[in-house]
């Protein structure tokens, strides 16, 4: 009798058991459809979109753009394409054309240019420059050569030469003289200074030694020795005193001071 009564309890569970199952698969099946409807509503989409593919809602197809709630198609001019972007006017020029307001205008490239890399513009070919919207020849004048750069003349002369207007002159180095690293210009070689566009040379005396400098006499009286007008006399050394680190002069011992040309105690 137990045996049966349990047999009969487990049975109405598992009926029990089936039954909720079956009803929460059945509101699923009825839920579903109802979020999917709400996720993208085919009724409230206007022609030419398509559901977004995240987010929920709608966006237009290809080549058209959104305008008070509809998809309109895109006036792509000619001589342009679509962009396919959510940005801009959706479309852009052809290379060769420029975009004037709400057309493509033709780049119109003059003799001796050719069309620049972003092809919405032009450049000369070398050897021209631009002028006025057309490139003109630069003229290079014997002894110069053309350079890249975009202002100015075009062109420069070679080493040894001087632009001088539109022409190179040479440039004339003295006796004792050369070339700057410019090429237009000259210096004086050691020894020698340059005097009225000459380069006269430089008359060290005795104890001195050459200096290269662009002031002064050009030379240097040795350690020991102080400039006299053209000479380099000895200096004398008072008492209690020792030659200064400039090597020309000299200074007091410690506790010593300088007095008068000489060292004191105070």
């Amino acid at each position: 009798m137990i045996k049966l009564i349990f047999s009969f309890t487990s049975g109405m569970s598992q009926v029990r058991t089936t039954i909720i199952y079956s009803l929460m698969l059945l509101m699923l099946l009825l839920v579903f459809p109802i979020l999917g409807l709400a996720q993208d509503d085919p009724a409230g989409r206007p022609d030419n979109a398509h559901a977004r593919s995240y987010g929920g809602g709608w966006e237009c197809n290809k080549n058209y753009r959104e305008i008070k709630g509809a998809c309109v198609k895109l006036k792509v001019p000619l001589h342009a394409y679509p962009t396919n972007k959510t940005y801009g006017k959706g479309w852009e020029c052809s290379r060769g054309y420029r975009e004037i307001g709400d057309i493509c205008e033709i780049v119109t490239v003059p003799a001796n240019a050719y069309l620049h890399y972003s092809g919405i513009s032009w450049k000369c070919d070398r050897g021209y420059r631009e002028v006025s919207g057309a490139c003109d020849l630069v003229n290079v004048p014997v002894n110069g050569f053309l350079n890249d750069s975009s202002t100015g003349s075009g062109w420069e002369c070679g080493r040894g030469y001087r632009k001088m207007g539109k022409v190179c002159d040479p440039v004339k180095v003295p006796a004792h003289g050369y070339l700057d690293h410019s090429g237009d210009g000259w210096k004086c070689d050691r020894g020698y200074r340059e005097v009225n566009g000459d380069c006269l040379g430089i008359k060290v005396p005795d104890n001195g030694y050459l200096k290269v400098s662009s002031y002064g006499p050009g030379w240097e009286c040795n350690r020991g020795y102080r400039k006299k007008q053209a000479t380099c006399a000895a200096m004398i050394i008072p008492e209690n005193a020792h030659i200064n680190y400039s090597g020309n002069n000299w200074d007091c011992n410690r506790p010593y001071s300088k007095r008068n040309n000489v060292c004191v105690m105070l």
